[in-house]
């Protein structure tokens, strides 16, 4: 567990036990993906600040418990967002955000996508899809040996399928505890909870 992301001592946590998924693509696939439906748009953010990052991966993740970049400190998370390596590409959808990947070359020649989803409001919307081929094509559009992903038990339940869809293989699966403080106003699904199935 990395330090920042431990609760403090005797902090109120609530404990989550999760399946991570690792995946890998070796090459692009032969899929045709759909267009982007009228009125969306994906663009590199460049200079993106602290506060708007939050924002976005806040709202995105809020269903799907990611908490890890909110126990990030600022300055660790924009010297994180000013590293080269690390490239966001936002999606708006008429004028407004609607979702964004972040693809991270740092084990170049892999490429990981490290957070990739849409705001609750542009879920069912045919974009999820259409955003997922535009992170392959951005990654493969270069000289790359593969992408990477991986994805849990606490993800949306069609992210798995999609990753799939898309050609993804799986290379492994682990079991997680993870031990998430309450300060954070996360609702935990009763099947991510111990003892449950």
């Amino acid at each position: 567990m990395l330090d920042y992301a431990r609760a403090r001592p005797g902090e109120a946590i609530d404990r989550v036990i999760v399946t991570v998924t690792f995946m890998r693509l070796d090459r692009k696939p032969p899929v045709v993906w759909l267009p982007l439906p009228a009125g969306a748009v994906i663009e590199p953010a460049r200079r993106l600040d602290v506060s708007t990052y939050r924002a976005l991966y806040d709202r995105v993740g809020q269903p799907w418990l990611w908490w890890l970049r909110r126990m990030m400190p600022d300055d660790m998370l924009a010297h994180l967002l000013a590293d080269p390596a690390i490239a966001v590409h936002v999606l708006t959808y008429n004028g407004e955000p609607a979702g964004f990947f972040e693809l991270d070359a740092t084990y170049w020649p892999d490429i990981n996508l490290s957070y990739f989803g849409l705001l609750p409001q542009a879920i069912g919307q045919g974009l999820g899809f259409s955003l997922l081929g535009a992170a392959i094509d951005r990654v493969f559009a270069g000289p790359v040996r593969g992408m990477t992903v991986n994805t849990c038990t606490a993800d949306h339940p069609r992210a798995l399928p999609n990753y799939r869809r898309a050609g993804f293989r799986i290379t492994r699966q682990v079991n997680e505890v993870w031990d998430i403080p309450q300060r954070l106003g996360f609702t935990i699904p009763d099947h991510l909870r111990p003892g449950t199935t």
